[in-house]
């Protein structure tokens, strides 16, 4: 079977661009490896009428609702490779039984997501999306006005370490990343943001809170940790000749004011082409793409 259009990524973009396009009652398949990028957090903020829920059921909403159309259909799976051009685009993918499938479609959605780049330190990883953070309106809320970290892998924890004191008392560790300018300490001063110089040498998990232990020994507790991690899209769009737009987050996908990419019949929604976004920002971002690539069919561009 031909579909009109393959949706690879079926997170709440991916979702969104599917519920679009299933009331246009065009043929559409959804491939989803399972994998959101907020598979860790245990409740999403500032969704409209889903505010703090766990992600898992706002996800299991969306995904009841999309499986009421009988011309979507959701594929568990990896997508490997995608070839072709507009209108004749072929999938390979790989089941989690490790078998090859073709899907073959007219437009491609690419809603795959990114993958966050930790800094090497230990403990990061084991508390990523618990107590460490990279959003502060997905997770600033819930620390309930505690002791807030932002730890410096760039010069670009300052946007952080500027916005969090609104969210609770904010201290800037600079773990040699960095050193502020005349300007930025003053602008830290204003904000009452505390500096702490040195190397960070691990997190522990203290249960509600997080233990954040320096070179020298000293131990900072915090309700939570904040970090600018670094993004790459997913390698489909650059094997497909995506062009990419480095930001100061990383690289994403540059698309247009209709989310089509640089390659003729692909569009791209979600976090693989924003450096900052939310769940209300990804499903606005695939609502949008699920109609321009409908568009696209209806006008041929």
């Amino acid at each position: 079977m031909t579909y009109d259009v393959a949706i690879v990524g079926g997170s709440y973009a991916g979702m969104a661009a599917g519920l679009q396009l299933a009331q246009t009652r065009r043929k559409v398949v959804v491939v989803d490896e399972g994998q959101p990028r907020n598979r860790f957090a245990s409740h999403s903020r500032g969704f409209l009428t889903q505010d703090g829920k766990p992600p898992r059921e706002i996800a299991a909403a969306g995904y009841a609702e999309l499986a009421q159309y009988s011309t979507v259909e959701w594929r568990k799976g990896h997508v490997e490779t995608i070839t072709g051009q507009k209108d004749d685009f072929t999938l390979l993918l790989a089941s989690q039984q490790g078998v090859s499938e073709r899907i073959y479609a007219r437009r491609i959605i690419l809603a795959a997501g990114v993958g966050d780049q930790l800094p090497n330190i230990p403990g990061i990883a084991e508390l990523w999306g618990a107590r460490v953070f990279h959003c502060p309106y997905c997770h600033g809320f819930d620390l309930n006005g505690g002791q807030i970290g932002v730890l410096a892998t760039s010069e670009f924890a300052m946007h952080l370490a500027v916005l969090l004191p609104d969210w609770g008392e904010t201290t800037l560790f600079l773990n040699d990343a960095f050193e502020p300018n005349m300007a930025q300490l003053e602008k830290l001063n204003e904000r009452s943001t505390h500096i702490e110089r040195g190397a960070v040498e691990r997190l522990t998990d203290e249960g509600e809170s997080v233990g954040l232990v320096m070179a020298d020994g000293r131990v900072f507790p915090l309700a939570g940790l904040f970090i600018v991690t670094e993004t790459d899209p997913s390698q489909l769009a650059i094997r497909l000749g995506c062009e990419l737009e480095v930001t100061p987050l990383g690289r994403v996908v540059k698309i247009n004011a209709s989310k089509a990419t640089s390659v003729p019949g692909v569009f791209a929604c979600g976090d693989i082409a924003r450096p900052v976004g939310n769940v209300s920002l990804a499903v606005s971002d695939g609502a949008l793409a699920g109609q321009a690539a409908h568009h696209s069919l209806v006008f041929g561009h």
